[in-house]
């Protein structure tokens, strides 16, 4: 990450149908350099997607939960990960270190809704065990942003001290 491949990524994040042409305008670069940077950013696995961002909230799922699984010794993580990826309201879920073996995050459209996915989740006989957090409020939405312009300047800084 460099300081084009950031400003690249900003441009992108706050308009991303702006077309390869625009953006090399912009940036004062060449059509050509546009198009490399990206093509290796997606390579390299910095830019995962392009694809629109989705609010579960506007598609009718404003209840919000976070649930600690507990997975029965000997079943494994991937079999209980293929279980959830089959349930639509399972946004997310993540092997985790410390009480619990796995989190989910999971939406529903109302608190009644949300005992209707959990059901789902513990039909699984892997999991022995689960606990629910209802999320109030999102202080802080998903975000990678101002990672990627830290590590932009995390690396013109180291940059600098190599020479």
């Amino acid at each position: 990450m460099d300081d084009l491949d950031s400003r690249l990524i900003d441009l992108f994040a706050a308009e991303p149908r702006i077309g390869v042409l625009e953006a090399s305008r912009r940036l004062g670069v060449a059509r050509g350099t546009v198009q490399a940077r990206l093509d290796r950013l997606a390579t390299s696995g910095v830019v995962t997607g392009w694809g629109p961002d989705l609010s579960p909230e506007a598609l009718g799922f404003p209840v919000m939960a976070f649930l600690t699984l507990e997975i029965r010794h000997g079943s494994g993580h991937d079999l209980v990960a293929a279980q959830l990826a089959a349930i639509p309201e399972v946004l997310e879920a993540f092997t985790i270190t410390g009480v619990g073996d796995m989190w989910a995050r999971v939406v529903a459209r109302t608190n009644a809704d949300l005992q209707r996915v959990i059901d789902l989740v513990l039909c699984d006989p892997a999991i022995e065990r689960s606990t629910t957090v209802i999320a109030l409020a999102s202080q802080i939405s998903h975000r990678v942003l101002p990672l990627a312009r830290a590590a932009a300047v995390g690396q013109g800084q180291e940059n600098r001290a190599a020479t």
